[in-house]
């Protein structure tokens, strides 16, 4: 992308994070059986981009040279991707977070960048299974950790 380019859109991004902040304050705190209402995740999205709309900005300033050179766009990875995010949203409450989750990003690093088969399984695996234990028993939410059948 180019400076101007990368200015305009950090402007836009931090106003977006900013309207995330606002408007998740009006959602409500607790949801009925979690401690962790729905609230939480707009917050810490629109908080999110905010700073990194921030960090955007500031890094125009460090751009070499003239603009950046145009890259020739990949559809074939960009559709796989979005192929597999849309399966991952359909299969998430069928199969269950940690393995949809798991899977997703196994074949998003691969789609990425071909290699390092071992380290993107225990990276997936761990990042899962983590951040579902961190959200269910550490802060008491709730969301379909695995399929019914193996429960």
């Amino acid at each position: 992308m180019s400076r101007t380019f990368d200015r305009y859109i950090s402007f836009v991004f931090f106003i977006a994070g900013i309207g995330f902040l606002v408007e998740s304050r009006k959602i409500a705190t607790s949801a009925y059986g979690s401690t962790v209402g729905p609230d939480i995740f707009p917050t810490f999205l629109g908080a999110i981009l905010v700073l990194l709309s921030i960090r955007l900005f500031f890094e125009t300033f460090r751009y070499y040279g003239t603009e950046r050179k145009k890259s020739s766009l990949d559809y074939k990875r960009f559709f796989i991707i979005l192929i597999v995010a849309i399966l991952y949203a359909a299969l998430l409450e069928t199969i269950g977070y940690v393995i949809t989750t798991f899977v997703f990003l196994v074949i998003g690093f691969q789609v990425m960048e071909r290699g390092g088969l071992w380290k993107t399984l225990l990276i997936s695996g761990v990042f899962s299974y983590g951040v579902y234990y961190l959200f269910v028993e550490v802060l008491q939410g709730s969301i379909p950790g695995f399929p019914v059948w193996l429960n």
